[in-house]
């Protein structure tokens, strides 16, 4: 086989149109952020063709990540695991030698280490909030965040709403899977529900529609609730509107990790993700969830809520601890 020259940084980006529309804009964004750390090794490494690129290099590289980036079992999983699909495509296209993707290594986790514990607190979400509702309420940002937390949503969900989905005299939202225009669901059909608001968020989604949202359409002819001045928030600004205001640096606390702000990378815009505070929107999703069942939602409820099988949730999203459950069980005592 005649390999082809390629350097990192061509071969991330055909990889990544090449896959643009097999993948989802969120699963496209976290693809890119964690091959970037690969191309900037090989820049350092002085790799600048992969034709060359070898099973020891990605053992090297593999060891190199987890220590600069401090990484979990979990997320060196995730990272090496994407790194092996991304050799595989190189593969097919002669920019790598073959097989060479068996030899990407990453560790093999245990059900406990496989579940995410990474969540946005309740202490936290209400500074965030707080913040949000003194110095930019009813903002794209505020109406995002507080929707997210007080609807369990995922962030796709949110996406996919339009103004007619909101329902303010009977305080509820519509959620709908709507491929054919444009905005699918997880769960399509199944993830079609009914979500119902509180007085103090639909006043927050009135005073969002009659004074700051933009009066625009998207690409479908369709008034997406989440909008901006060019159609309908893509799902990656909604992402990226969460790692920003999670900083603590964003919403009036001193750094925790002892960075300078005039100097952290992570105050950037398209770099707040790097912040090791900041959360994603899923991670929204499983603190809300949290809260709402360390808050005596029943468990059928929130699970209907969030859109979630009981199973999933007590193993993915449930954060309470032992004592937690033990301390709200005792409360039905009286009733035996």
């Amino acid at each position: 086989m005649s390999l082809e020259p390629i350097d990192p940084e061509t071969a991330l980006e055909l990889y990544l149109a090449d896959r643009e529309n097999e993948l989802t804009e969120a699963t496209l964004y976290s693809h890119k952020s964690r091959l970037g750390h690969f191309v900037r090794w090989c820049d350092d490494q002085e790799i600048d063709n992969l034709n060359n690129l070898t099973g020891r290099q990605l053992h090297k590289y593999r060891l190199w990540r987890r220590e600069e980036g401090d990484l979990s079992i979990a997320s060196e999983k995730t990272q090496m695991d994407t790194l092996r699909v991304f050799v595989r495509w190189l593969e097919q296209v002669d920019g790598v030698e073959q097989d060479l993707s068996t030899k990407v290594r990453s560790p093999s986790l245990s059900p406990e280490q496989n579940t995410r514990h990474v969540m946005l607190d309740t202490e936290r979400a209400k500074k965030v909030l707080a913040y949000l509702e003194k110095y930019e309420y009813a903002t794209f940002g505020h109406v995002t965040v507080a929707l997210l937390w007080h609807t369990m949503m995922r962030v796709g969900a949110a996406h996919a709403l339009d103004l007619d989905d909101y329902h303010p005299d009977e305080q509820y939202l519509e959620v709908c899977h709507r491929p054919e225009t444009g905005t699918p669901i997880k769960n399509k059909e199944d993830g079609e529900r009914l979500v119902a608001l509180s007085e103090q968020i639909c006043e927050l989604l009135d005073d969002w529609i009659e004074n700051k949202r933009p009066e625009v359409t998207d690409d479908n002819g369709r008034e997406p609730l989440l909008a901006s001045v060019q159609g309908r928030a893509h799902r990656t600004t909604l992402r990226g509107y969460c790692y920003r205001v999670t900083r603590p640096c964003a919403y009036g606390e001193e750094c925790p990790h002892d960075r300078d702000p005039d100097e952290c990378d992570a105050t950037h815009r398209d770099a707040a993700f790097e912040c090791p505070s900041s959360v994603s929107p899923h991670a929204i999703r499983r603190g809300s969830i949290t809260h709402s069942l360390n808050s005596d939602m029943p468990e059928n409820a929130t699970s209907d809520r969030a859109n979630v099988s009981k199973m999933v949730l007590e193993q993915h999203y449930d954060r309470r601890t032992k004592r937690e459950k033990m301390e709200q069980r005792r409360e039905y005592l009286d009733n035996l």
